[in-house]
């Protein structure tokens, strides 16, 4: 079963393509994909790493957690659920 991974404080000019292959050093990767910003178009300093079991994604955890990727140190986690937003404007009096 696959399990996704968050990886946090990417450089933003870290690509998808590197941030898979540096992840395909451990194990499987079903997808990489990188968070953008709707108004500026740049990267918002993580994403998402989709591994093909929880395996590999365990030894991803253990092994790239702080490793160095384009001079940044990385965060990886196992990423939790979204929580639910309220999207109405808010009100003002």
């Amino acid at each position: 079963m696959e399990k996704k991974l968050y990886v946090g404080n990417l450089a933003y000019a870290t690509t998808e393509s590197e941030l898979q292959e540096a992840f395909e050093r451990v194990g499987e990767v079903v997808r990489a994909t990188i968070i953008i910003d709707r108004e500026t178009g740049r990267s918002k300093g993580f994403g998402f790493v989709e591994m093909a079991d929880e395996a590999a994604a365990a030894a991803a955890i253990a092994q790239l957690n702080g490793v160095q990727l384009d001079g940044r140190a990385i965060k990886v986690a196992e990423a939790q659920a979204r929580q639910d937003r309220d999207t109405r404007p808010a009100r003002r009096w």
